[in-house]
């Protein structure tokens, strides 16, 4: 077993004691192996302990890694997405995670009309209102998930979040339980084409956490894969 399964293994194992912890069965929570800046190579051994759903933060990283992967893999846009970069990933994702605009939402809806496709999204929340981050403020999100949810082509499944980089996940508890009562506050108002089925939240240093509070989508990558390497960039 390489280095990277076995880092594999110990992940699944915390999101199963964190899924009894809570009360929560472990098949409500999916874990995305966050593959950014890792080689191809690296993604076929945690495809090879059965794992499907890869994230990836750039767009032209999400098509090259698809193009040179089997069929029936699930990928995840969980980065920023640049207007103008949606061509390349619009019929290879299963979900974008990030929208959180209406000018990103109106093109992704052009893009999937133009291919007769149905795109689920998550609403990007930035619920610690860090100014260094994307998203939402939280109570702007039910109006803009009432004005997205009349485009053609997206299907808002839920929200997501990016919290602070803390050495203490506890710091972070209060965020994603806001997050939690924000999904349940907007599936409450019945908005057609808004389902509030998904929260992705939590990443390697308190995807505990985010799982004791509700998510159901674990974004981990150096957790997985080991520290990145960004000097090539």
């Amino acid at each position: 077993m390489s280095e990277i399964q076995k880092n594999l293994a110990g992940i699944q194992q915390r999101i199963r004691r964190a899924c009894e912890a809570a009360g929560r069965s472990p098949e409500d929570v999916t874990l995305i192996a966050v593959s950014k800046t890792k080689p191809v190579s690296a993604i076929r051994e945690v495809m090879q302990e059965g794992i499907c759903d890869f994230g990836e933060n750039r767009p032209q990283e999400l098509r090259d890694k698809y193009e040179q992967l089997p069929p029936g893999l699930s990928w995840h846009m969980i980065g920023h997405l640049q207007r103008n970069k949606i061509k390349y990933i619009i019929d290879k994702v299963c979900m974008i995670h990030s929208v959180d605009t209406v000018e990103l939402a109106e093109d992704i809806s052009a893009q999937a009309v133009k291919r007769g496709l149905v795109i689920p999204v998550l609403l990007e929340v930035n619920m610690a209102g860090e100014e260094s981050k994307f998203g939402l403020r939280p109570e702007e999100t039910e109006a803009f998930a009432r004005t997205v949810s009349v485009l053609p082509g997206i299907h808002v499944r839920g929200l997501m979040t990016i919290a602070p980089y803390v050495e203490d996940p506890e710091e972070n508890r209060v965020y994603f339980r806001r997050m939690k009562e924000l999904s349940i506050d907007i599936a409450r108002k019945n908005i057609d084409n808004v389902d509030m089925i998904d929260l992705s939240m939590g990443m390697t240093g308190d995807f505990e956490t985010a799982i004791e509070e509700g998510a159901t989508f674990v974004r981990v990558g150096t957790g997985i894969f080991g520290e990145r390497d960004y000097s090539g960039r």
